[in-house]
């Protein structure tokens, strides 16, 4: 089921939008503590990427947030307008030569901190998606 959407500006300061509307959700939900911060670790990443690496903080540029739930879990779907990129160019951050780089970590940690994770980078901008499971 759909819960609703946002389109947000190409703006670091709008990822409050998105973090107030997942203390929402959690309100309702009651997701495990541990687990409901690491989601929203990762969406607050995949919203910066799509800001900073996506739309580059174009004001022109927006970024589209449609959330989905349903009694078994949350699925948020983050889209740029970006010119999308490859992800098989992005190293390993885990491999001893890229442990001390300060980027290349973001797809390693929605990752690994989320229930499910999918990324389709496309000629009119990358989209993200998202899931965690409500009980695990």
């Amino acid at each position: 089921m759909h819960k609703g959407s946002l389109i947000l500006q190409s703006k670091r300061s709008e990822i409050n939008k998105l973090e107030n509307l997942l203390f929402t959700l959690n309100e309702f939900y009651k997701i495990d503590p541990e687990r409901f911060v690491n989601f929203h670790i990762a969406a607050s990443e995949a919203l910066m990427n799509a800001i900073v690496h996506g739309n580059k903080e174009s004001a022109e540029k927006r970024v589209y947030v449609d959330i989905f739930e349903d009694e078994n879990s949350i699925e948020l779907i983050i889209k740029d307008e970006g010119s999308g990129y490859d992800t098989s160019d992005i190293p390993d951050p885990t491999q001893n030569s890229n442990l001390y780089k300060d980027h290349g970590r973001g797809i390693f940690i929605m990752k690994s901190l989320t229930d499910g994770y999918e990324c389709c980078p496309g000629e009119g901008g990358t989209t993200v998606k998202l899931k965690i499971m409500i009980k695990k």
